[in-house]
């Protein structure tokens, strides 16, 4: 089990702690250990808690059936959970997947989505049975008669995630398992669905106690009367009736309510972000000072921090290392003198680490000389930073002046940043020695000489190696003045051996200051330098990332100086043009699937529409819930939803078709369809919905301690991915249950209308004839 890919993190930390137990036996008496900041514990908790999700999404989905199709029927369906789920990651192991957190949330995704088929294929099965058909005999003809929707709907919710496996970059190798569990286990519900559901059910299925009122009615080739009908889908039925009859005029209303939605959001505000931030459990803190310091003297100043924090109530325990010589990299700069990884108890029992954070900057403020740097660990793919820039070019002068402007622009002009920082090299001084060749020449000697002797001031010149008795490593030997003759001045003093004789090298080489570099970064071949900042509102970042762009846009900087936006930002503009992408590919791969279904293009664009409209469902989500709008959560979540929301309209249109075909009246056609379907319909969108209620709401029941949690922070993580499923789910059902059976007649009033149209030309033609 690993938080995302790679080793098993429980298992090594179980190692660890086992040999530093076994070997502390032999350690001199005094010496005291802990393990701090163990990975295992985070794991260990935040799949406990995806697993409890799971446990309790299957119960409330066991408890919905049971409410809706009896106890037997929902045992059946209910075994199809298990049994998806055992298939499923027996693929995955044959694969060599690992068990982490973004695989156990597509099981939790699955649970509401696995049980579509079986319902379909049971409420089918126990409307057959209610007509007096044979338990065997009803689940065959349910098996045969739901297969190809099935098949269709199957198909179509895995074209929606099967873009996702070539999503590329780190967001891509995060996310990747999602779509990878979902197809598994789709694919396993549907082996479930048409197989085991009906060979099960031919043996212990039972009809549905009081379930009969309506069945009379609803069976096809009976006496259909929609005012026969009894409770809730009596009276749906007969709203469908009354609006078949004006479907222009409500679907107007409808397309007019969903625009209405897209442009409340628009106007609302909704901030965006890439990723969901949580609630650490550490933090790094680098304590940065500039300044020729001794060692001992960064240790003091790491020490004042380190004095400072520890009677924080809220930290557990923390360690520090003071370093002397730091290099720029990807997370730190070169006036680093020391770091501090602080661990903090658990979230129960503290404030939100903001809090705790602001707090550490007010009270370390205070100590002169020094600035604090709080760098929080990566959620998911979000490396680094909020806000990286990145300057190229080949000649560094020219480079300066624009990356001193964009660090002062941003240090005194915008606000909302913290942690500011930038590649450039620390102020100081390193001494090039520049040889006269044609002076060197002229004494006899040259640059080769002039090394060698400038060595016996630094690091010595070797002459040899040597390898003691009792080691296997060799050891250099070499020559180098005394310590009180290695400096600075010693240089103008050396003297070089020419035919000549002793002669001082100042005669023919230059000592000259030059602003001093202790590493150059490259990226694609040139010269980079960086400016790097945290945002302390993390749903500001978009907007101060497009102020500063358009104010460099309106700088007139060097054309030779090339600036990027790197980070968060490159991997959100990357991200967003795939999920595009993604989305319209999927799309397409399901027009492809249901004109093969329907053998008709309007029946393919009507759901298609349904799809692109229940998108108005994950905005009123996100409006109602205050959450921002997450590109990475959000957009998966979109791309989920259209793979889900097909799956009523594909059984409905399928039915509708049907019957018609039948010989049925097209109205009646619809009136019965929706009479037939409502309760396959709600039945899975309701169990998709409840399966993520845990999610939504961040409540985790463990269910081995007998306790409630909520707003974990590891489910901070997926609740915006629920949000989306969930209310746009929710919106797409009203959508299909009201505006499809419209749409339906608006074809039907229009073919009607084409057909009365011909016949009158038709007539008139025939009429003239005649006279």
């Amino acid at each position: 089990v690993s938080k995302r890919t790679g080793e098993n993190v429980i298992l090594t930390d179980a190692i660890i702690k086992e040999v530093v137990r076994k070997s502390a036996e032999f350690w001199p008496k005094g010496i005291q250990y802990d393990f701090i900041g163990e990975t295992s514990k985070q794991v260990i908790t935040s799949v406990s808690s995806l697993q409890n999700s799971i446990i309790s999404a299957i119960l409330l989905v066991s408890i919905t059936m049971i409410i809706a199709l009896g106890e037997r029927t929902a045992l059946l369906v209910a075994i199809s959970i298990p049994g998806s789920f055992l298939l499923s990651i027996f693929l995955m192991n044959m694969l060599g997947m690992s068990i982490n957190m973004v695989t156990m949330f597509g099981l939790i995704l699955s649970v509401g989505l696995l049980v579509d088929g079986a319902i379909v294929v049971t409420e089918y099965a126990d409307r057959k049975m209610q007509e007096g058909i044979d338990k065997k005999d009803a689940y065959r003809i349910a098996a045969q008669r739901m297969a190809w929707p099935i098949l269709a709907s199957t198909a179509t919710t895995l074209a929606a995630f099967l873009p996702l496996l070539f999503w590329p970059g780190l967001p891509g190798e995060f996310m990747r398992y999602l779509p990878l569990t979902l197809i598994f286990t789709l694919t396993a519900s549907f082996l479930m669905a048409l197989i085991f559901m009906p060979t099960l059910g031919s043996l212990i299925g039972k009809k549905a106690a009081g379930a009969g009122d309506n069945v009379s009615h609803l069976a096809v080739g009976g006496n259909f009367d929609p005012n026969a009908l009894k409770g809730m889908t009596g009276s749906y039925v007969r709203l469908v009736s009354r609006l078949i009859k004006h479907p222009l005029r409500f679907s107007g209303s409808i397309i007019l309510g969903i625009l209405a939605i897209f442009i409340a959001y628009a106007m609302s505000g909704t901030p965006v972000v890439f990723f969901p931030a949580g609630d650490p459990e550490n933090i790094q803190i680098h304590v940065h000072a500039r300044g020729s310091l001794s060692l001992d003297e960064r240790d003091f100043l790491v020490q004042k921090v380190t004095n400072t924090i520890k009677d924080n109530p809220y930290i557990e325990s923390f360690q520090s290392k003071t370093m002397a010589v730091v290099q720029s990299s990807n997370n730190t700069t070169e006036d680093v003198i020391g770091t501090l990884n602080v661990n903090f108890i658990d979230w129960q029992y503290r404030p939100k680490v903001d809090k705790i954070i602001q707090d550490i900057r007010v009270l370390t403020k205070k100590i002169p000389g020094i600035l604090i740097e709080v760098v929080v660990p990566a959620q998911g793919p979000v490396q680094g930073k909020n806000l990286q820039l990145e300057i190229k070019g080949e000649n560094r002068e020219v480079m300066l002046p624009v990356v001193n402007a964009i660090y002062d622009h941003m240090q005194n002009d915008v606000n909302g940043l913290t942690d500011l920082d930038n590649t450039l090299p620390m102020p100081g001084i390193q001494w090039e020695l520049e040889v006269d060749r044609a002076l060197a020449g002229f004494y006899g000697t040259d640059i080769a000489n002039v090394g060698s002797v400038i060595q016996l001031v630094t690091n010595g010149i070797k002459v040899g190696e040597y390898r003691p008795d009792d080691a296997d490593d060799e050891v250099d030997i070499r020559i180098r003045f005394p310590e009180q003759y290695r400096n600075i001045s010693q240089l103008d003093e050396v003297r070089v051996q020419t035919k000549g004789g002793l002669v001082p090298i100042t005669n023919f080489v230059k000592r000259v200051a030059k602003q001093k570099i202790s590493t150059i970064e490259r990226v694609d071949t040139k010269p980079t330098y960086k400016i790097r900042a945290n945002v302390i509102d993390p749903t500001e970042r978009n907007n101060i990332s497009s102020a500063l762009e358009n104010w460099i846009e309106q700088q007139n900087f060097s054309s030779l100086v090339q600036i990027k936006f790197a980070g968060t930002d490159e991997e959100q503009e990357k991200s967003m043009a795939f999920l595009e992408k993604a989305f319209a590919m999927a799309l397409f791969i399901m027009a492809l699937i249901l004109v093969t279904q329907f053998n008709s293009f309007y029946h393919a664009g009507l759901i298609l529409l349904a799809v692109l409209l229940s998108t108005a469902g994950v905005l009123m989500g996100i409006m109602i819930s205050g959450r921002s709008f997450q590109i990475i959560m959000s957009g998966v979540g979109v791309i989920s939803l259209a793979g889900i929301v097909v799956n009523n309209n594909i059984v409905l249109i399928d039915t509708y078709a049907r019957l018609k075909e039948s010989g049925m009246e097209p109205y009646l056609a619809i009136v019965q369809t929706v009479a037939q379907r409502l309760r396959p319909v709600m039945l899975t969108t309701l169990t998709t919905v409840i399966g993520l209620l845990p999610m939504v709401f961040m409540v985790n029941i463990d269910f081995a301690h007998r306790s409630v949690e909520v707003g974990a922070p590891s489910g901070n993580m997926w609740v915006d991915l629920a949000i989306a499923v969930s209310f746009g789910l929710l919106f797409a059902t009203v959508l299909t249950l009201l505006l499809t059976p419209c749409l339906l007649a608006t074809r039907v009033k229009f073919s009607k209308k084409y057909r009365e149209s011909n016949l009158k030309s038709l007539s008139s033609t025939v009429g003239k004839a005649v006279e």
